[in-house]
């Protein structure tokens, strides 16, 4: 069996898929994946920023555009209760990204509470205005979840939605939610590369497929896996700082730029 790298998914994988923030658990939406001894990654997962129990704020030290942008947010962006909407049963998001749209059909039969979730993030414009793939590690997964405003990522990373049981398998190309836990997803998904069955048995729960993964095979996965294990962004400093940490330190980071509901 695979060992996964650490995602934070909570969102990289601490789990199988767990983001990676200050601390070390899995993060919400991306799980946090652990790889063997050779170096494969391990179960995607969330990680929680410094200080997310204090819920930090977002204030003076905003940068203007940041300020600006906000004004233009869909109500939802900033209250995740406004964002419940149930999904039709069958639906495709088309992600516009910095290498070329790539398409996600979904089957709301597979992970329902899933699937409802992505549907209203896309409604609601979570995805867009570049969303960093900053988790892309060959031969295993690409991730990606945290907003590039830190005032969002504050306020979602409480809104988690109960697990869904796994009717699919993580094969290559499968969409899944990373996690930190039971019952801990959010925003963070992660997309696989290859087949990675090994997370099935750790209760990833597969929502969509990817149509044809040509585009998604050159996302750039030069930074390989997050800090403290790898020399990647670290996903509690995306948490709390947003795309102005990434921007600074990963400039080779590809990202979503849009992302709609095109059937």
């Amino acid at each position: 069996m695979k060992s996964l790298h650490v995602l934070i998914l909570a969102a990289a994988l601490a789990l199988p898929i767990s983001a990676c923030g200050g601390g070390d658990e899995a993060a919400e939406s991306t799980p946090a994946a652990t790889k063997p001894a050779e170096s494969k990654p391990a179960k995607p997962a969330e990680m929680k920023a410094p200080g997310a129990e204090a819920k930090p704020a977002v204030a003076d030290a905003t940068p203007d555009p940041l300020i600006e942008a906000r004004k233009s947010y869909h109500p939802a962006l900033l209250d995740p209760s406004k964002a419940t909407e149930q999904a039709p049963a069958k639906y495709t998001v088309k992600f516009e990204t910095t290498k070329g749209d790539i398409l996600i059909d979904v089957t709301r039969e597979w992970s329902p509470n899933g699937a409802d979730r992505f549907y209203n993030l896309v409604k609601i414009g979570y995805y867009d205005n570049d969303i960093a793939m900053f988790r892309v590690i060959s031969g295993f997964m690409a991730q990606f979840g945290i907003h590039g405003d830190p005032a969002v990522n504050t306020v979602w990373r409480a809104a988690k939605i109960d697990d869904d049981p796994v009717k699919g398998s993580n094969t290559a190309g499968m969409v899944t939610f990373a996690m930190a836990g039971p019952n801990t997803r959010t925003t963070q998904i992660f997309m696989n590369l290859v087949d990675n069955k090994n997370l099935d048995a750790m209760k990833f729960s597969p929502f969509g497929k990817v149509q044809n993964m040509d585009v998604l095979g050159t996302i750039h996965s030069g930074y390989g896996e997050g800090a403290p294990r790898g020399r990647g962004p670290h996903q509690g400093m995306v948490q709390s700082k947003g795309n102005q940490y990434l921007q600074a330190n990963f400039p080779d980071l590809d990202y979503i730029k849009k992302a709609s509901i095109v059937e």
